[in-house]
Formats: structure tokens, sequence, C-alpha cells
């Protein structure tokens, strides 16, 4: 390290660290901020998983405290003492349950205290829970700056909470162009898929298998798309990448339609850069939105996208890699799919669009740029997506 430089200890706050976009960004954070410069702990109030593998430096401490359900005043002493202790510059809150934390970093002295909003929560998808909105009412005092991730969640912050636009910044996700990038030839099969992707129309999806991201609706639209045009049968393959507890109903819809042979549920998986490589569309039936990483994530590797309409999904997809229906209607998002997968012109045309746009307006060293400002404790304009 040069003498005399400034190391800025940061405090990354969640739940849980565990596989999902908000976590993606703390590992790109970790892994892209200068090491001489940047000094990181991840405090999840619940547990770590294995997913802090994915963090490439040896020197980051990982703290859980195995927090119950409700809310964490029994912690509320140790977590002070944490922020005594570790005598951070900057605290990194993630969504609502971690910021209850927030008004303890500033009664233990923490100088910045940066809370970002990467999304709903699955008890309140549309952000219409007026007990949420006050409970992020009563945090705002101690926050001394707001991210959001998309339009719509940058505007519920003003609206509903009433955060200043002088004190909010919109920093969509980033997403690493170079790991998630089209196949240099013919698409492969990942390990253990029973498909093969050169000859079969792979329909995929990756992301935690619970309400918000509703993965049935997509089982049930995969469904009615064979019914209706059976003659894709021979070549249309299901692949829903992800674990949660949505994941019985996925495998009934399947089941009672005896079409379980057509698809692929292997869980979670760490080759997702190689999985996307493989479909030949990726379909994202989500409930409700903020950006999605793995969106993104197929965008850079050239896949032609159908979506939902919701949260930041219409913005983030721009005009041209993909299809939007509307949430929860399974008759059109068949037909969406349909209708991409059937044309391998238009599959080649918005793959190519969603791959120029992901390098043109959410590539990972904008993201990165983004937050290093930030926790350096300068303002960052609210961006365009």
């Amino acid at each position: 390290m040069t003498a005399g430089k400034r190391r800025w200890c940061i405090v990354h706050v969640v739940y849980s660290f565990g596989i999902g976009g908000l976590e993606n960004v703390i590992v790109q954070l970790i892994n892209r901020l200068p090491h001489d410069q940047f000094d990181h702990v991840v405090l999840s109030l619940t547990t770590v998983s294995d997913f802090k593998q994915r963090v490439e430096r040896s020197d980051v401490r990982y703290i859980e405290l195995n927090k119950q359900p409700g809310h964490a005043i029994g912690l509320y002493p140790k977590i002070w003492n944490l922020f005594r202790s570790l005598k951070p510059d900057v605290v990194h809150s993630c969504n609502l349950a971690a910021l209850e934390v927030v008004p303890l970093a500033w009664l233990a002295g923490v100088p910045l205290r940066i809370h970002a909003e990467h999304g709903w929560d699955a008890h309140d998808p549309n952000g219409t829970n007026t007990r949420y909105q006050r409970l992020r009412r009563l945090y705002k005092p101690f926050v001394s700056r707001y991210v959001a991730v998309s339009k719509d969640i940058d505007a519920y912050l003003g609206r509903a909470v009433g955060v200043l636009p002088g004190k909010r910044s919109l920093i969509p996700n980033g997403v690493d162009t170079d790991h998630f990038c089209p196949p240099s030839g013919s698409r492969q099969a990942v390990p253990e898929c029973p498909f093969d992707p050169s000859r079969d129309l792979l329909v995929g999806t990756v992301g935690r298998l619970q309400t918000v991201k509703n993965q049935p609706l997509l089982a049930r639209a995969f469904v009615l798309m064979l019914s209706e045009y059976p003659e894709l049968m021979d070549r249309a393959r299901l692949v829903i990448v992800g674990e949660g507890p949505l994941r019985a109903e996925v495998e009934k819809v399947l089941e009672q339609s005896n079409l379980s042979h057509l698809a692929w549920l292997p869980g979670n998986r760490s080759d997702v850069a190689d999985v996307l490589r493989m479909l030949s569309i990726f379909v994202l039936p989500s409930q409700t939105e903020g950006t999605s990483c793995t969106l993104q994530e197929a965008m850079a590797t050239g896949l032609p996208v159908v979506a939902t309409a919701v949260g930041g999904t219409p913005d983030l997809l721009g005009e041209g890699p993909g299809r939007l229906v509307p949430s929860g209607d399974v008759s059109k998002l068949a037909k969406a799919m349909h209708d991409v997968l059937t044309d391998a012109g238009l599959r080649e045309t918005m793959g190519a669009q969603a791959r120029q746009r992901a390098l043109n307006v959410f590539g990972i060293e904008a993201l990165t740029h983004s937050y290093e400002s930030l926790f350096q404790g300068h303002s960052v304009s609210r961006g365009s997506v």
C-alpha cells in the first residue's frame, strides 16, 4: 500500500449472505474496489453460506448473528458493540430487513450510513404495505444516503418514504460482461444436464424459487405452450435453476401434465454463466423486480428475453432485446415464448441487441465507480436505467 493512502472500512449488512442478486453486488464490490483502499466486513443478521467462496479476497471478515424471526432487539447491544469495535467508515445496509441496524450505527458514531434498496420484500411485492412504509420513514433520519437500483424504487423512496432527491442515488446493478458472454461456438450442455442444446430449444430461468420470482407461472406457461403448439414437444425443454419453497409447486405443475421428463430443475448451480450459454431464451416471470441481476446476466450472454412487465424490468430491457407480458398472464407468456422460440432470426437479432445493451448500459465498471464515490463520501448523480 502506498504510504499515507486512506483505507476505508466498509461493513456490509444483510439479512442473510446466500445466493442472490444483492449478495452478488456485494461480492462484486469487494472483489473490484481497490484492495489497497478498502477493507470489508460482511455482517449477516442470520447466516453466511458458501456463497462467500465467490469473494476473491482472503482478508474479508464474516460475522453471522443467527437472528431468530422478528426484530433483532435482543441483538442490539451486540451489534452496537460490533460497530464500536470495528470503527467502520461506512455501514452499507441492504433492504428493509437490515435497516433496523442503521440507528445503532448512528449511535456508535459511524460517520456514513448508506442504505440500498434492491427490490421488494416477498410480503410486500408492490411496495404498498403501509407498515413497511412507516418503518422506512421511522429509520429515515439515521440514513445518510439511499441507493435505489431502479427507477420505480427510486420513485417509491421519494413518494412513500419522503426521501429528498438530494439524498437518493439511482445505481443499477452491474454485470461482468467478460464472464457472462455468448458461447464462442455451438451451445454445450453443462454437466448433469439431460438435454442437448445443439438440438433442443431450451427455455430457462435462474433465481430463488420464491413467491416474487413466480417460477410456477413459467412452468404453467411451458405446459400451455406445448398444449397449444404440440409440434414443439419434440424439441422444447424447460430449465429452472435455483432452490426455494416454490420447488414443490413447480414440480407438481409438471407432474400433473406428465411433462416432468421435459424439464430439468438442478437446484442451485455454481456455473450459472455456462448454464445461460446453453439456453435458447431466458424467461423472467417475476411478480415484481428491482433490477434483476440474472436478467442482466442473461442479456450479457446474448439471450433473447421474455419477461413480465414489472418493476425495473422494462427500463432494463429497453427497446428490442425482449418481449414483455403482463404479470401473472399465463396465456400471453406462453404465446410470447412460442413466438421467440420458433423464430431463429428473431432470437439472433434480440440476442445481439441484448448483448449490446449490456455492454453499453450496465457494465460492472459503472457500478463499482459509483459505489466507490459513495463510500468515500461523495454524492453520485442519479442514473438513467
